[in-house]
């Protein structure tokens, strides 16, 4: 049981983080999609990753 809590939290992170990269706007939707399925792909650690540091810096690094 903890461990479906604890999946469905990381879908709807996964989902959550994957719209804030999608209404990136100085960003080719290429390089969008790119970073998408690595967050999905990497599971937690992409999640980790993209909350931690991606947030403020992927952005600025993808342009």
């Amino acid at each position: 049981m903890i461990g479906f809590i604890i999946w469905i939290v990381g879908v709807i992170l996964t989902i959550k983080a994957a719209m804030e990269m999608w209404r990136w706007r100085n960003v080719a939707t290429e390089k969008k999609l790119v970073a998408i399925i690595l967050v999905i792909l990497t599971s937690w650690i992409g999640l980790a990753v993209y909350y931690f540091w991606g947030r403020d810096n992927l952005q600025q690094m993808l342009k």
